[in-house]
């Protein structure tokens, strides 16, 4: 399966679903670093993400990556992961 790494100027976050972040056994270790749009979390590169990818090995699923750049991504503007789980 593809996931999508979205970057910025500054940072990059990963977005997969909620229910996989469920499924993986993550998500209640998310932090307020990602950010959330309906049933989409966007997984800050520097530890959640990671968290993430420990999970999918852990679990044995094969993932790639499609980064897509922005200059100013929408992301910024979503909902803080730690508010509303």
């Amino acid at each position: 399966m593809t996931y999508i790494f979205h970057t910025d100027p500054g940072h990059g976050w990963l977005e997969v679903t909620r229910a996989e972040c469920t499924r993986l056994g993550i998500l209640d270790k998310i932090s307020y670093y990602s950010y959330q749009r309906g049933d989409k979390v966007y997984l800050e590169e520097d530890c959640d993400a990671a968290l993430w990818v420990e999970a999918k090995k852990a679990a044995v699923e094969e993932f790639t990556l499609d980064e897509q750049y922005l200059d100013e991504t929408p992301i910024r503007d979503y909902q803080s992961f730690g508010l509303g789980i």
